[in-house]
């Protein structure tokens, strides 16, 4: 029976290859994996033309996935640093890049990813078409926006963000509405602006069937671009943040109507008090598509350690129904990241996740958490450093400050309670101080 999405197939109860291996990986009935897929509640990103993918289901009864954002800029286009990004990303457990190229030969690069790289792979088309067409932002026509996106498609990219549900309605809104910081989804001022010049209707959204027919050829799993997201705490839960969310659910039950799949793309910067509320709400417009979140950041005077406060959004944010978290590295807000912010990004998202599975009853999650404290108990050094999240960085601290005893940490030394009960446990005498 012949099929044209993964989500088509399984409403036609096909188990395709690529549902297959995501059910073994996750664990999961491979019939159970099939309905998720069929309803929208989970997605497998698999570009018909990416053929060295190793496929990921994203979803919220799934293990949380990462992405991880890179490309080259104006001021950094080394590309071969950029492949070395890749490259540690997906040694570290990436499950998705994400290309976000915004100078050079963005095509060639963005070819060198679907035809090497197995993780997943998406794009942003908006930044691209700037590069692509070398002219001034008005003067690119809609027509040429929509000829980017089939150019990805063909490409073999997985999926893109699409800035759909900035309309001109929801462009109004913000307008009558100040914020604060404004739009800092860069993809969203960019058509915001190109409408405002234009006085034309974001061509995304005039023309999304047509965007959802390329999609469906390859295959493209759309992620609905917040272009309206919080860039500050102070903006969040705002009136153009949720008008262009209730435009998104409409959108989403328009390319399940095309048996196209979709990711929802949300916040951003927020309290912690609203993060939980957000995944509900977004769950609820969008009939339970896959919530995509950049962090979300819990507070803005942090820069230089935004990894930490996206990684404390994101373990709340997934625990409470979102599927997929942007990583989030030092460097956000100051700089293009190097490799060493980029492994630093990964580490706190794959951590934010990880929790986040345990919160969730994640089949096995635990697993990992129980054998490490199996190791702890044991003092086994090396087991530790094997079931560690970071083994190099784990096993760096241990031997530069190493202990006067093997079976004590440098910290603890004869104090060590581990030690101390094992021993005592055991029916051997505890001394401390003449040892």
């Amino acid at each position: 029976m012949e099929y044209t999405t993964q989500m088509d197939a399984a409403r036609k109860g096909i188990i395709t290859k690529e549902l297959a291996s995501v059910a073994k990986s996750e664990g999961m009935d491979e019939q159970e994996l099939r309905e998720l897929v069929s309803c929208g509640q989970a997605v497998i990103p698999a570009n018909k033309r990416h053929t060295c993918i190793n496929p990921s289901g994203i979803g919220n009864k799934l293990r949380t996935k990462i992405n991880v954002n890179l490309g080259t800029s104006r001021d950094w286009t080394d590309l071969e640093m950029e492949m070395d990004k890749v490259n540690s990303a997906v040694a570290l457990g990436a499950e998705a890049i994400m290309d976000l190229s915004s100078f050079g030969d963005t095509q060639k690069f963005r070819r060198k990813l679907t035809s090497e790289c197995p993780a997943v792979i998406g794009t942003v088309p908006i930044y691209d078409a700037v590069v692509y067409y070398h002219k001034a932002l008005k003067e690119i026509t809609a027509r040429e926006w929509i000829d980017v996106v089939k150019m990805h498609a063909e490409d073999g990219v997985d999926f893109m963000t699409i800035h759909c549900g900035i309309n001109k309605e929801t462009a109004g809104k913000f307008k009558r509405n100040k914020r604060l910081a404004n739009i800092v989804s860069r993809g969203g001022s960019i058509i915001f602006a190109w409408m405002e010049m234009t006085g034309e209707e974001n061509p995304f959204y005039e023309y999304y069937d047509e965007i959802l027919d390329i999609c469906q050829e390859y295959d493209v799993t759309m992620s609905l671009g917040d272009a309206c997201r919080p860039g500050c705490l102070k903006d969040a839960s705002d009136i153009s943040q949720i008008e262009e969310l209730i435009t998104l659910g409409e959108l989403t039950k328009r390319a399940w109507e095309k048996n196209v799949q979709v990711m929802v793309e949300g916040p951003g910067h927020m309290p912690l008090d609203q993060i939980a509320a957000n995944m509900k709400i977004q769950q609820t417009i969008c009939g339970g598509a896959p919530f995509y979140v950049l962090g979300p950041l819990v507070t803005d005077i942090a820069p230089g350690y935004d990894h930490i406060t996206a990684a404390i959004g994101g373990a709340i944010a997934a625990s409470s129904g979102a599927s997929f978290l942007c990583y989030v590295t030092p460097a956000e807000h100051l700089r293009l990241p190097d490799v060493n912010d980029v492994k630093e990004g990964i580490i706190a998202s794959k951590i934010a996740a990880h929790a986040a599975d345990i919160a969730k009853g994640i089949k096995g999650a635990r697993d990992w958490d129980d054998a490490m404290s199996t190791a702890r108990k044991k003092l086994d050094w090396e087991e530790m450093f094997k079931l560690s999240i970071d083994p190099e960085k784990a096993r760096n601290y241990r031997e530069t400050a190493k202990p006067e005893k093997e079976d004590t940490c440098s910290m603890c030394g004869n104090f060590c309670a581990v030690k101390n009960m094992n021993r005592i446990l055991d029916g051997e005498i505890v001394s401390i101080y003449d040892e």
